[in-house]
């Protein structure tokens, strides 16, 4: 095998070519030389190592002992908000590229929002436990909140989307989506990190469940397998480009419950206390205490 020929000097020049054309194209025949991108190898790590920190004796190193826990979240947190820092300098560097702006100081943009994060920590660990809390008591299969920490896709998913959210918030989206990639490549539950959720958030079984970015999620909703809250449709500008930025995913309020494949689409609201059924397509809004399902759709208007 070693004495084949590959003929890589002809296949490396066309693959060059190919990449010149596409700069030309999109207009970046001038960017630097370096690649200056967050990179999604040392976003999985760090965000491993943060729910590392949130949860020490869970879903921390297999060896810790109560005595060092403390040692161990200062150590982990100090080396991965750093990383982490690092991480969010090269998208500042990124955004100003993509704009045309000059970079400015970078780093302490950076520190700035590290910062801010790692501020946020006590409070995210607090949200977290109620999200743990509402999976052991929304499923009569749990045996105990470990299991549920350890075990459930859901909130895996879930851990991932805060973490992912605050970056999302300060406009750092590439960042803040590989975070939820990670979650949506372990899982098959895609929540965009634009996604407004609440308190005590259980998704349970959780394959196939789609969040959209502008979605917004009260208090203690239970979504199940293959739930989608998406757009009904895309608004496009005069040059025929979809705008983007627009609230076009659903509203649900505290308390509800989404059945297994259930669709809601468009900016419609669920009112507080209504339970969809499994397999109901929605696209108009519905009542508090609503009960809907396949039958009374088709029989008439939402209870």
């Amino acid at each position: 095998m070693h004495n084949v020929d590959w003929q890589l000097e002809e296949i490396v020049t066309q693959l060059r070519a190919t990449r010149e054309a596409w700069r030309e194209r999109n207009g970046r025949s001038r960017e630097r030389g370096c690649r200056e991108l967050p990179s999604r190898s040392a976003i999985r790590a760090i965000t491993d190592d943060l729910i590392g920190a949130l949860f020490p004796m869970r879903l921390g190193p297999s060896d810790l002992r109560r005595e060092s826990e403390d040692f161990y979240v200062g150590h982990t947190l100090d080396a991965t908000l750093n990383a982490l820092c690092h991480e969010v300098c090269l998208e500042l560097k990124y955004i100003a590229r993509q704009l045309g702006h000059d970079a400015g100081d970078t780093q302490a943009r950076a520190v700035e929002i590290v910062q801010g994060f790692a501020a946020d920590l006590p409070e995210l660990r607090r949200r977290l436990d109620a999200d743990v809390m509402a999976a052991y008591h929304g499923d009569p299969a749990a045996r105990s909140v470990d299991e549920v920490l350890l075990c459930y896709p859901g909130v895996h998913a879930v851990i991932h989307h805060r973490i992912a959210s605050y970056f999302y918030q300060e406009d750092l989206s590439l960042l803040a989506r590989m975070i939820a990639e990670i979650a949506h490549s372990d899982t098959g539950i895609d929540i965009h990190p634009g996604a407004t959720i609440g308190e005590g958030f259980f998704i349970d079984h959780g394959t196939g469940v789609v969040i959209g970015e502008t979605a917004i999620i009260g208090n203690n909703v239970r979504l199940y397998q293959a739930v989608t809250l998406g757009a009904k449709r895309f608004p496009s500008d005069e040059r025929g480009h979809l705008e983007k930025g627009l609230p076009r995913h659903p509203i649900v309020e505290d308390d509800v419950v989404v059945y297994a494949g259930a669709t809601i689409l468009g900016r419609i609201t669920i009112g507080k206390g209504s339970i969809i059924g499994g397999n109901v397509w929605l696209t108009r809004s519905v009542e508090p205490g609503s009960n809907v399902t396949q039958a009374n759709l088709q029989s008439g208007p939402c209870p």
